[in-house]
């Protein structure tokens, strides 16, 4: 009995699952632990048979003397924990590089030749059999070898084991695994892989386990590591990367087609998966995936705090939070877009009659999509017809309007007379957003808790988004009096012998200063007020809405500090220190 393999998990592997384990806990969702726990599953189960026939027909062995001398199926139980240790370090750092990435968009409608539109995509087909055709020769190639009971014995087992599961995820997801960055996929694979090649080098070189000279070529990627050893950890890196990219193709398309899936679950059974990974790409929405890419666009050049939140959003949530989004950004600015008050006024109208429309349940699908495409542009359709209302009460929507309806009144007179106009205002155009925000939430995680329990919590965020309201508009006091709108109260105005037309004209000074102060000081009352309410949202939803909430408090913490950066007239929070308040809220 000997602790050497041991010594080799204690000094190798272990530390980087804690320092991995650690980095990513504030991410870890109920599906992430699924995924893990999943793969761990399968690499053990299709391991252990192929590990106990290498250790029953000599091709490599443990000396007695390095191991603590329990066996499962001729297997060290320290060999048994490598499997489970590499698979969870490997999974763990795929999740982490993967996270920000927003991997609908790399899903991809695939048309057969007779499709009725004439469109097909010819090439993702070809890609499909050029892979197949290859892995079937590394199969093959395999077979070869191990028949001739020669030297190759190792290599043709590691070919033969590892290459029929490489085909199948291949055939299964070779979109995603072509198409997603190679941050995603290539650099999970290379950094364990290198990293376990030199953990395999000093483990040869000290025997704690001896590959059978008559079974491998002699052939050394360099000295210490022979090329068996390299392309059984290269192969088993990629097996675990490609393994986690075939289960995330089969979640995004559960979550992104509500055409195929209507009602997913949140954590959905192995046989929901694969329904989900075989189901044809020519049934892929591609008007869907258009609306994803365009909301996409518009929050990474809009919001980028809300941009650095929504990342931290999985699945079916973040999708529809960003459609959310889309439509809100898109319906603002159509109103401030527009050249004259009338036409802004229009266009209220045709998006209060678009809302008329979508939530009358007696009207068809085409007749709504029918109304879009004859009065909206072409950049705003998707935004409107993807907007995920089925899952939202009509009411915030129509108070958004009327928000937008107050904005309108600026081209005669402030509505912002009193501070209780601007909490009326503030919760029209934001508070009603944060609602919406947690009607998706608990309609996706928890619609079966008590409807009083929901109000209270969606009511809390319509406070909340008060309190980013008043931030956002503190902020933003230089850059609306360009246009000729001054948010704060005229009451305020008059205590400090300022006029509307002042404002508009000088919209700095120590003055000015003061009563961005005084917003701000309202703005974090309320945040204080609220934030109580986020521990008593879903599990999967409270990182996430704090990440998205402090990185918007802290432009305020900014505009509370003398010197503050301004850019493009408005304070910015360096991309720095925003990653920074994401992490400290995430481990709260």
């Amino acid at each position: 009995m000997g602790f050497e393999y041991a010594l080799v998990h204690a000094k190798y592997t272990i530390p980087p699952a804690l320092v991995l384990t650690a980095l990513y806990k504030p991410l870890l969702t109920r599906v992430d632990v699924y995924k893990i726990f999943f793969l761990i599953t399968v690499a053990v189960v299709s391991t252990i048979p192929w590990d106990s026939y290498l250790i029953r027909t000599g091709v490599w062995s443990y000396p007695s003397h390095v191991i603590l001398g329990p066996k499962l199926f001729d297997i060290p139980l320290e060999e048994v924990f490598f499997f489970v240790i590499q698979t969870y370090n490997t999974s763990l750092l795929y999740l982490l590089l993967s996270k920000s990435t927003f991997q609908p968009l790399y899903l991809r409608v695939e048309r057969a030749s007779t499709h009725p539109s004439g469109s097909r995509n010819p090439q993702w087909p070809w890609y499909r059999r050029l892979g197949q055709l290859l892995l079937l020769g590394i199969i093959g190639w395999g077979w070869s070898i191990l028949r001739a009971h020669g030297p190759g014995t190792y290599t043709g087992l590691i070919l033969v084991w590892a290459g029929p599961f490489l085909l199948l995820i291949w055939s299964l997801a070779y979109q995603f695994i072509l198409g997603l960055p190679l941050i995603n996929t290539l650099v999970p694979i290379a950094l364990p892989t290198v990293y376990l090649w030199i953990v395999d080098t000093l483990a040869l070189r000290r025997g704690t386990w001896v590959i059978n000279a008559k079974t491998k070529y002699g052939t050394y990627l360099w000295d210490g590591l022979e090329i068996e050893e390299a392309i059984f950890f290269l192969a088993t890196n990629m097996l675990i990367v490609c393994g986690q990219v075939a289960f995330d193709n089969a979640l995004c398309v559960l979550y992104t087609f509500p055409n195929i899936f209507p009602d997913p679950p949140v954590v959905p059974s192995p046989l929901v998966l694969i329904k989900a990974l075989v189901a044809s790409r020519s049934r892929y929405d591609e008007n869907r995936l258009a609306g994803l890419e365009d909301a996409v666009s518009r929050l990474k050049r809009k919001s980028r705090s809300f941009y650095l939140a929504s990342s931290t959003f999985q699945g079916q949530i973040r999708s529809d939070l960003l459609l959310l989004y889309s439509f809100c950004r898109v319906a603002d600015d159509l109103v401030d877009d527009a050249s004259s008050a009338e036409e802004a006024g229009a266009w209220i109208k045709k998006i209060r009659k678009f809302l008329e429309i979508a939530y009358n349940g007696e009207i068809e699908k085409s007749a709504v999509e029918e109304f879009v495409y004859e009065n909206f542009p072409r950049e705003a359709q998707s935004a409107l017809l993807q907007l995920p209302f089925k899952k939202l009460s009509r009411q915030p929507l129509e108070d958004l309007l009327h928000g937008f309806e107050m904005d309108l009144a600026f081209n005669t007179s402030t509505p912002i007379k009193t501070e209780e106009d601007l909490e009326v205002y503030a919760q029209k155009v934001a508070g009603t957003v944060a609602q919406m925000c947690n009607e998706l939430i608990f309609y996706i995680y928890d619609r079966n808790r008590p409807l009083q329990e929901q109000q209270s919590i969606i009511q809390a965020g319509g406070s909340m988004g008060i309190a980013l309201q008043y931030v956002n508009i503190a902020r933003d006091i230089a850059v609306d009096a360009k246009i000729g709108r001054v948010y704060l109260p005229l009451f305020w105005l008059k205590e400090a012998n300022l006029s509307y037309d002042d404002v508009v004209k000088h919209p700095t000074g120590d003055v000015v200063e003061k009563m961005r102060s005084r917003l701000l000081q309202k703005a974090f009352a309320l945040y204080k007020h609220s934030r109580g309410a986020i521990e008593e949202l879903p599990s999967e939803a409270r990182g996430p809405i704090r990440v998205a909430v402090e990185s918007y408090m802290e432009i305020g913490r900014v505009l509370q500090q003398e010197g503050y950066v301004v850019k493009a007239g408005r304070a910015t929070v360096p991309k720095a220190r925003r990653l920074r308040v994401a992490w400290s809220v995430l481990n709260q």
